[in-house]
Order: C-alpha cells, then sequence, then structure tokens
C-alpha cells in the first residue's frame, strides 16, 4: 500500500484593519518606538475592532485558503483550529467557523496550546491524513489576544497582535509533511499564563479589570532559545534530513531575537528567514500561518522547497513541522 502523505495546497490569512504602531502606543502607555523595537523587532501590531472575533478573522482566512485551493468548504473532512482566544466557551470556534464556511457535517474542534496551537493544530491533521481518516482537512490559527491584555502593563501590552491564516491540507501520494514534533511542560506554567478560568472562577477584580497575560519576559526568552534549539535537531533527525536542505525556517513570531539565534543555530542567512514580527507583532497561533501566507503570497516560498515551522508557546509548549511546500 502506497504511503499516504498530507500536504498543504494552499494558505491564507486575515488581519483587522486598525493598525496600531509603536508611536502611536506611547501616547498612553510609558514605553518608546526604539525600547520596542531594540528588544523584540516590533514596530506595528492589528487590533480587533469592537464586536471582531477570533472567529471573524479566522473565517475571513479560511474562505481565502479555500478559494486559493479551489476546494469547496462541502468537500472538507475535518475542521482543526489553534486558538486560546475562543469567542465563547462552547461551542468550539472551529464550529462556530464550520457553519459560517457552510461545512456542516465534518468533524471540528479547537486545539489550545497557546503560541504552538497552529503547528500543533496541523500536527494532528497530518495524522488524521495519514491515517485515512481524512482527504481534506482545513487547519486554522487565530487570536484576538489583544483582549486579554493589561494596557498599563508596558512589558507585556507592546508584544501582541491580532490575526489568523489558515491553510488546507490534502491527502497525496507525493511528500508534504515529513514530519511533526509537539511537545509540553505545564511545570512553567507559573512564567508565562492567565491566571482566570471557568473551573477555578473569576476573582472581583478580574472581573472588572479583564483577563490578563501574564509573563515573566527574559525567563521565557531564556526557556524558548534553549527549547527550540533542541526541537530543530530532533525535527531534522525525525525527518532524516539536515539543515542545508532547508530552504526556507518560518518561526513562530515572538521576538527578533529568539528567531535569530534560531537561525544561526540552523546556520541560515536571515533572508531565508521569514519574519513578520515587525508587521504582526506577535499573535499568538495565528503568528505562522500568517508568515507562511505571506511568505507564499509574496512570491518568497515557491513549489518544492523544504520549510521549517517552529513555535513555542505558554504551558510551555513547543512544537514544529518540516515540509515541502
Amino acid at each position: 500500500m502506497a504511503q499516504i502523505y498530507s500536504r498543504i495546497i494552499a494558505t491564507g490569512s486575515a488581519l483587522p484593519e486598525r493598525v496600531v504602531t509603536n508611536a502611536d502606543l506611547e501616547k498612553f502607555v510609558d514605553t518608546s518606538d526604539e525600547w520596542i523595537r531594540e528588544r523584540t523587532g516590533i514596530r506595528q501590531r492589528h487590533i480587533a475592532a469592537d464586536g471582531e472575533t477570533t472567529g471573524d478573522l479566522a473565517t475571513q482566512a479560511a474562505q481565502r485558503a479555500l478559494e486559493a485551493a479551489g476546494v469547496k468548504a462541502s468537500e472538507l473532512d475535518l475542521i482543526v483550529m489553534g486558538t486560546t482566544t475562543p469567542d465563547i466557551i462552547f461551542p468550539s470556534t472551529a464550529c462556530l467557523v464550520q457553519h459560517r464556511l457552510g461545512a456542516n457535517g465534518c468533524a471540528a474542534f479547537d486545539v489550545n496550546a497557546a503560541c504552538s496551537g497552529f503547528v500543533y493544530a496541523l500536527g494532528v491533521a497530518d495524522k488524521f491524513i495519514r491515517s485515512g481518516q481524512s482527504k481534506k482537512v482545513l487547519v486554522i490559527g487565530a487570536e484576538t489576544l489583544t483582549r486579554m491584555l493589561d494596557w498599563d502593563d508596558r512589558t507585556t501590552c507592546v508584544l501582541f497582535g491580532d490575526g489568523a491564516g489558515a491553510v488546507v491540507l490534502e491527502a497525496s501520494s507525493e511528500p508534504g509533511i515529513y514530519a511533526t514534533c509537539l511537545h509540553a511542560d505545564g511545570g512553567h506554567k507559573e512564567l508565562l499564563y492567565n491566571p482566570v478560568g471557568v473551573s477555578v472562577g473569576f476573582k472581583d477584580n478580574e472581573k472588572n479589570h479583564g483577563v490578563l497575560v501574564r509573563m515573566a519576559g527574559r525567563e521565557v526568552f531564556k526557556v524558548a532559545v534553549k527549547t527550540l534549539d533542541a526541537l530543530v535537531e530532533e525535527t531534522l533527525t525525525a525527518a532524516g534530513m539536515h539543515a542545508d536542505q532547508l530552504d526556507w525556517l518560518i518561526p513562530h513570531q515572538a521576538n527578533l531575537r529568539i528567531i535569530e539565534a534560531t537561525a544561526k543555530r540552523l546556520s541560515m542567512p536571515m533572508d531565508k528567514v521569514i519574519v513578520t514580527v515587525d508587521k504582526h507583532a506577535n499573535t499568538s497561533a495565528g503568528s505562522v500561518p500568517l508568515a507562511l501566507d505571506y511568505a507564499v503570497r509574496s512570491g518568497k516560498v515557491q513549489r518544492g522547497q523544504n520549510l521549517l515551522l517552529e513555535a513555542f508557546g505558554g504551558g510551555f509548549t513547543w512544537a514544529s513541522a518540516l515540509l515541502r511546500y
């Protein structure tokens, strides 16, 4: 029996219209454009409008990916969505998007792995296709993380933005995704988390002041660089490839310094690394598919090239995918 691969046949993305630059932030946050750029590489971010939800952005990204693939929503066997900012607790945002697309009836669910959410979702979808259970799958990464920021905390509020990206996967006899590696370590929870939940409930001050991200930035940076270093080696080994066979690195867009450190480990020049953190900031689960769609539509990424996708997020979670586009 011939081996079945999952192959990305199209990409799509969506960003809110509102753009907030570092100069804009200077007006109401105790920070500066220079401080933000030097430490993160971020110059601007997109912020969802009032009433604009994760599901709205996910639907737009999905529609663009389906259109580019020439696939009807009714043909989908599965929708997997990476998000940590769902529209509502249930149904899943994947279910809400499914109905809006007109894909009713196929399996649909969310994956919450914070910033690694899209790559986790891609790994899950890959297994569904390889097992023969699905032939066409929509994978989405979407967030409206700015809804849970403390705009008085200058160490976190400058880092994030909103956005969504999507890919359509199809079963193929030709190599597509060579390997995915998914990991987590809940022992690092205190370094990056959101304290609010249904089961633990809300405290009075949290009800009044919103749901806020809490992060120990320096510690997160150290663990991320070390962890991604090991992840790169593991992924190449799993795929039976060497670093010099990679055409592009498409990393999670959290911090330019982390991206540069990973590229250095691979001995990849920065002109072979897709960087969108300057335009989008950290869009969590949306960042890798946003960067991928930009890379494809700009003409940088071409068919037949090898791409390494990787991400690191709260949990901690970390994940990668090595594929031929």
